[in-house]
């Protein structure tokens, strides 16, 4: 059944990206691209799950901050920085302040907060998703490891370029993103002094927030496609390499 999981101890939400069908009938290869949460605080069982990966690479989406303050260390893999700063904080703050005012904050306007989260990730941050895809085309750059705090919105949306990019439906890109509501165990909850209600927006994924991520790209640049050529570097010639690279 896809997506599964890998468990560990001490993280959730480690996933292959593989085995998802592309539209020519092929598949995804797996073993090669793995999406995952901050791989911090793991277990020795879980750091020697993880070593069975054999990853050459890993791509840290994480803000300069959050990378400091939970360092990443994989023995074998490169360590790659490309900080998306999360943009959810300060925003996150005004209208906590505006709603404790008026007495209400509504579910609705933290998913549209979050969906301005990932307007941004698509039409500011697609220097950092234009060097993951890079590293994807690198010689040695596979295995390669995509990850973020806690696996779900940068790493979520940069996983639903790659699936796209190779060919994969959007329904099957919105069941891979999705998939965080079933395997990851919200570690990082106890951050956020929120409202259940609240707090439920702001940890879940949410394919409308994917939605406008999409479409915001494509209202740019045309299409989906032009986007992936234009902003993410992936030409002909390397959108052919990549599938060659990761389809089978």
């Amino acid at each position: 059944m896809l997506p599964s999981d890998i468990p560990l101890q001490n993280a959730s939400n480690l996933r292959d990206l593989g085995g998802w069908p592309t539209a020519d009938g092929r598949r995804v290869r797996r073993g090669l691209v793995f999406r995952a949460p901050a791989l911090v605080n793991l277990t020795p069982p879980d750091e020697a799950e993880v070593a069975r990966l054999g990853l050459r690479s890993i791509c840290d989406l994480r803000g300069v901050r959050e990378r400091a303050n939970a360092p990443v260390h994989v023995p074998g893999a490169d360590n790659l920085s490309m900080p998306i700063e999360p943009s959810v904080g300060a925003s996150l703050r005004d209208i906590l302040r505006t709603g404790q005012a008026s007495g209400h904050v509504s579910p609705d306007e933290m998913l549209d907060l979050l969906a301005d989260a990932y307007r941004a990730y698509a039409l500011q941050s697609f220097a950092q998703y234009r060097a993951l895809f890079a590293r994807l085309l690198a010689p040695d750059g596979l295995p390669l490891l995509m990850h973020c705090s806690a696996g779900k919105d940068r790493t979520g949306f940069g996983s639903a370029l790659l699936l796209t990019a190779l060919g994969v439906c959007w329904d099957n890109v919105a069941e891979d993103y999705l998939a965080t509501n079933r395997f990851w165990r919200r570690e990082t909850a106890s951050m956020f002094d929120l409202p259940p209600a609240l707090k439920d927006v702001l940890l879940g994924a949410h394919e409308a927030l994917l939605r406008a991520a999409f479409d915001a790209a494509a209202q740019a640049y045309g299409s989906i496609d032009a986007y992936l050529e234009q902003a993410i570097g992936l030409d002909r010639a390397a959108r052919d390499a990549l599938v060659g690279r990761l389809v089978g």
